[in-house]
């Protein structure tokens, strides 16, 4: 039996059968067995075949070839990833600019590993309704840079409504990752699209200005015009999963463009002569807070690297 995984729970899985029945479900023992580096060889977003248990749960027998997924370096096992969702039509990444603040570095790692599983990002803008005038600066500043480089920017307020409408229209037709901090309001802005579903919301720790994690674990609504929500929980860092040195680049698509132009063709755009990419933040046709990400993702696996061989 065919069907779609909604939830996940940590050992238990609510597939909804290609007839409309949600079933509860196990994984079949080898799946740990096959050389699958994760802590979560079945994701929300997967298409499963079931087998039915006399009780009325069942056990997942096989995941179909999944179109595309996202993955995360898990928090706990640096060797081990963590696959937030399956088969995405397209992610929207919620951030803030304060309350708790998003940064730059964090956008970018999550754009570069979508870039890497070839999902789309879109990026939504939270709590505007909170920001004094030189945040709201800020916020725009960050709108036109995204935007320039072809991740669409959306402005909402999930708190008093403003922007949803806009929001409710991208997500028909298409399967959307929610992801972003804890405490960016994910919750709000999904109570906000399906008032029917009170998901749980969280609130903001005065001391360390950062949000409570709600979400426990991932979870697919349905949206009005055929589409779903797949809600992850908030996430803290975000660690890039099999990217190779040399691959890292070509997930900036700025940094990948003019690197063509760059004297050697193995340039790591950090000291080499006739680095066209370098030249390019000088004269800032790539924004200094993008190549620092870029250079930031280097030093990471360069010192994975030394780890690994000490």
């Amino acid at each position: 039996m065919r069907g779609l995984v909604i939830k996940n729970t940590g050992s238990w899985y609510l597939v909804k059968t290609d007839e409309g029945k949600c079933v509860e479900c196990k994984i079949k023992g080898n799946f740990r067995l096959k050389g699958i580096r994760s802590t979560n060889p079945v994701a929300v977003g997967d298409y499963v075949q079931i087998i039915l248990n006399p009780e009325g749960t069942a056990l997942i027998s096989e995941i179909e070839d999944r179109k595309n997924y996202i993955i995360r370096r898990a928090s706990n096992l640096s060797k081990q990833s963590h696959i937030l969702a399956a088969n995405l039509d397209q992610s929207m990444l919620i951030v803030t600019v304060n309350y708790p603040e998003t940064s730059t570095t964090f956008i970018d790692r999550f754009l570069a590993s979508a870039e890497a599983y070839r999902v789309p990002v879109k990026i939504i803008f939270n709590k505007i309704d909170a920001y004094n005038e030189e945040e709201l600066h800020y916020m725009n500043s960050l709108i036109n840079l995204y935007t320039t480089i072809g991740y669409p920017c959306f402005k909402v307020s999930a708190k008093n409504g403003e922007g949803i409408e806009l929001i409710q229209e991208e997500l028909k037709g298409r399967v959307t990752l929610f992801s972003g901090h804890s405490g960016v309001g994910k919750s709000t802005l999904i109570n906000a699209i399906l008032p029917e579903q009170d998901v749980k919301t969280g609130e903001i720790s005065a001391y360390h200005n950062k949000g409570m994690h709600t979400t426990t674990f991932s979870e697919m609504f349905p949206v009005p015009g055929d589409g779903y929500i797949i809600d992850t929980p908030g996430i803290k860092g975000f660690g890039t999963f099999d990217m190779e040195e040399e691959e890292i680049g070509h997930y900036f698509p700025e940094i990948f463009k003019f690197s063509a132009d760059c004297r050697y063709g193995n340039c790591t755009h950090r000291h080499e002569p006739g680095c066209a990419v370098r030249k390019a933040v000088e004269e800032h046709y790539i924004s200094e807070s993008r190549y620092a990400s870029y250079l930031n993702m280097l030093e990471d696996k360069e010192e994975g690297k030394y780890r690994a061989a000490h």
